[in-house]
């Protein structure tokens, strides 16, 4: 199973909210390309790196720093928040993503995600789900959907997408373990799928449970940063 450290840019500065508010917000470094290094070092080779500015604005901020961290590092990193063109999608490959990460607008507006498929290539789009009551939310939480997840994986799948996260949006940030039997469901009935846990990560002992439930990759956040799984830990899942 992978370990795909996060990396929450706010004002180039690496950063954790709590349930997605950024009023509820802790800057943990003031170099993210450091912070990148740090896991680089410990074996880590992929990184999920949030542009929370471009999240909010609906245009990419801080493709500068994700120039940065590739530029410096060898890291396989996904790039997403506020990818909404073409244009975005150029940029976060010029800057060195290896995938660019979408989420709404593959709610919200199907055939442009489609077309960028067809441009890009599926393989090159890490799909994001953030879900409450197994429903697709969207505009950072604030929307709930009534499509539901299982449909919605089932359909871009279909159109060539391997590789997806999901976030149970009650969760996130909160410390308070994953949802691990939804990802569990999630695992079972798309074993093919390169399905990737996310959200309330908070000992080595959820990374395991998620690792028993199928889930080919795990992206942790606020509980490295608050020390509660150490680089050390994740070694077994790294070599």
């Amino acid at each position: 199973m992978e370990i795909i450290p996060a990396i929450d840019i706010i004002e180039g500065k690496c950063v954790r909210l709590t349930h997605g508010d950024y009023a509820q917000k802790t800057i943990y470094n003031e170099h993210p390309l450091d912070v990148a290094k740090e896991f680089e070092d410990a074996g880590i080779r992929r990184l999920h790196l949030v542009d929370l500015d471009g999240a909010k604005a609906g245009a990419i901020k801080n493709w500068k720093v994700l120039e940065t961290v590739a530029g410096k590092t060898g890291l396989i990193i996904d790039f997403g928040g506020g990818i909404k063109t073409e244009k975005d999608v150029e940029i976060v490959f010029d800057s060195g993503a290896a995938l660019a990460t979408v989420g709404s607008i593959a709610v919200k507006d199907e055939e442009t995600f489609l077309n960028w498929i067809n441009s890009f290539g599926a393989e090159k789009f890490l799909l994001g789900a953030d879900v409450k009551n197994e429903k697709i939310t969207v505009s950072g939480w604030l929307e709930q959907t009534d499509i539901w997840i299982y449909d919605f994986i089932q359909k871009y799948t279909e159109k060539g997408i391997t590789q997806l996260f999901c976030t149970d949006v009650s969760k996130d940030g909160a410390l308070q373990g994953p949802a691990t039997e939804l990802y569990k469901s999630i695992t079972e009935k798309f074993p093919a799928l390169h399905f990737i846990a996310s959200g309330g990560v908070s000992s080595i002992d959820d990374v395991y449970r998620l690792e028993d439930a199928g889930c080919k990759g795990v992206i942790i956040g606020k509980a490295i940063y608050e020390g509660r799984i150490k680089l050390d830990e994740l070694k077994r899942f790294i070599n």
